[in-house]
């Protein structure tokens, strides 16, 4: 399985995929396999990669004032 490009995403992202990468190595899971659990699992918490720039938006969640 082919692994994109990871320059797009923080230290912080790469720190975290690192150690549920090897959480999974620990329950017995192949290595190609970890690695892209744990990157799907970051993506899947940050929404991928940096998340700056202009014409980004908030989360309508945060757009509201109760």
């Amino acid at each position: 399985m082919a692994q994109g490009d990871k320059s797009a995403y923080t230290d912080k992202q790469k720190r975290q995929a690192e150690h549920i990468e090897e959480s999974y190595e620990k329950r017995g899971v192949p290595e190609e396999e970890a690695e892209a659990r744990a990157w799907a699992t970051v993506n899947k918490q940050d929404g991928g990669g940096k998340k700056s720039g202009s014409g980004r938006k908030k989360p309508a969640s945060q757009d509201k004032k109760d």
